[in-house]
């Protein structure tokens, strides 16, 4: 089995994926609010429904792009009055370690 769950989607659904992927280029292109900002909303979306396979994914991009670790954490910490603590517990370790020895 593949081990990246977008290649899989690629191989199993080309047209489709393909199709997403305009999607996402298109919201990036998008310029009412800048990338980083983007970044923080989608990690504290995707904390909210628990899927913490995002939050790892876009965490290190939101980083790259120049967010903080205090901003990465209220991103997360956010979802908590939507979804309860789920997402944050399951989320919260990959934003932590993630800023080990880069203090």
């Amino acid at each position: 089995m593949e081990s990246n769950p977008m290649d899989l989607f690629m191989k199993e659904a080309p047209d489709v994926a393909r199709a997403f992927d305009g999607l996402i280029q298109s919201l990036i292109a998008s310029n009412g609010l800048d990338e980083k900002t983007k970044q923080l909303i989608y990690i504290a979306m995707k904390t909210a429904m628990g899927d913490d396979m995002a939050v790892k994914f876009h965490a290190p991009m939101a980083k790259q792009l120049g967010a903080t670790k205090p901003e990465i954490v209220d991103a997360v910490l956010l979802s908590l009055t939507v979804s309860g603590i789920s997402g944050v517990m399951a989320s919260l370790p990959a934003v932590v370690k993630l800023f080990e020895n880069h203090e």
